[in-house]
């Protein structure tokens, strides 16, 4: 799959240069052709620098800003131009049509791309969804859960401003509970200093629960060593502690309403390789009665129909992960073609799945899957 990938990205980044260089600018002058291979040679810097462990930040997001507004452009603009050329065998104004909706869709790209870049994804959206179960306790009937997941804050530097509007976006919904499903870091706990006094100020009745998303535990940090990343872990879990949250580690909270209970299940992170897996739901569970109604907090979304679905009959599991990969167009988003289920809510035989896309990014970059606080209120079913 990793061989696959690096594959069409190469094919994406080298043939519209090659096609663009071939077909319009072989007899410009000298200059202009060493010019146009700059952007090419800055990417492959960009990639060297990743790849030899000198930075981490600049070089990924760099990267992505390439990718997304030169890249992609000349792309689209290169695969609508080339299918013109093709055409001008059956008519010979295929080719000279074929270069004008490709500048336009270059265009219009390029206007998504620098939007998503600039203030999409810092365009926080509200998604409200009631989910209604047959099993819920009466006394949890309009019980209102705010989901916030994968802030990945190392990617929005110092701007407090930013998560201190999501926080009060949260209070604002007076939440009986606020879960959050992971990846509040890049790559290094130091990343939450600008946040501390910001995530302490979350408020709900029941308090807010968190879980461990594969980059808490800090393995993508450069230059470090295992015995680093378990510091580092700690050092999130007692920063999310100082916050006031709750860090469930492959445990449980029971919350009762008069006479009547539903438990949060909390698992660290269980994924496929790259991934780390450290979740243990059967531990998670322990003590816990066989008729009360669970939430799962669990990470990856492909947990559900790992182990969810075929070994518990847990109601609810709330998950995070995907991002939607930070790009939704008309409900589609490339995330589908890696993921069954990456963003919303899902149903199979009575058990759901609901996919926050998450509140910040890896990258400064968002289109159509805006970051998201998601209010999720409980029913009982009729």
């Amino acid at each position: 799959m990793i061989i696959v990938t690096v594959l069409v990205i190469a094919f994406v980044v080298l043939f519209p240069d090659f096609y663009i260089y071939s077909t319009f600018l072989n007899q410009c002058s000298l200059a202009v052709r060493l010019l146009w291979w700059l952007p090419l040679a800055f990417m492959i810097c960009l990639i060297l620098s990743q790849a030899f462990g000198i930075g981490y930040s600049f070089p990924l997001r760099a990267f992505f800003l390439m990718l997304t507004c030169v890249v992609l452009p000349k792309f689209l603009f290169a695969v609508v131009s080339a299918l013109g050329k093709l055409l001008g065998a059956f008519s010979p104004t295929a080719f000279t049509v074929g270069n004008v909706v490709a500048a336009l869709v270059a265009v219009l790209s390029l206007g998504c791309f620098l939007y998503g870049a600039v203030w999409g994804w810092k365009r926080i959206s509200l998604t409200d969804k009631t989910i209604a179960f047959e099993q819920l306790p009466p006394s949890f009937d309009g019980y209102k859960i705010v989901q916030l997941s994968d802030l990945h804050v190392g990617t929005y530097g110092t701007d407090a401003a930013y998560f201190k509007k999501m926080v009060d976006m949260v209070n604002a919904q007076q939440p009986d509970l606020v879960v959050f499903t992971g990846d509040i870091v890049n790559s290094d706990p130091k990343e939450l200093d600008p946040f501390m006094h910001v995530f302490s100020e979350l408020r709900a009745k029941d308090g807010v629960l968190s879980v461990i998303g594969n980059h808490d535990y800090c393995t993508y940090a450069v230059g470090t060593k295992p015995a680093d990343h378990v510091r580092m872990l700690q050092d999130i879990i007692d920063r999310e502690t100082g916050f006031g949250w709750k860090v469930l580690l492959n445990e449980n909270r029971i919350i009762k309403r008069g006479n009547d209970s539903i438990a949060i299940v909390g698992v660290e992170n269980v994924g496929r390789p790259p991934f780390p897996s450290k979740g243990d739901l059967k531990k998670a569970q322990e003590g816990l009665n066989d008729g009360v109604f669970k939430v799962l907090l669990s990470h990856d979304p492909t947990h559900w129909r790992r182990e969810t679905l075929p070994d518990t009959e847990i109601p609810l599991q709330l998950s995070g992960h995907t991002h939607a990969m930070q790009f939704k167009v008309f409900g589609w988003s490339p995330s589908s073609l890696t993921y069954t289920e990456w963003g919303g809510l899902y149903e199979s035989d009575g058990q759901k799945l609901f996919i926050s896309t998450g509140g910040g990014g890896n990258v400064p970059f968002r289109f159509g899957a805006w970051p998201e606080v998601a209010v999720l209120t409980l029913k009982c079913a009729q």
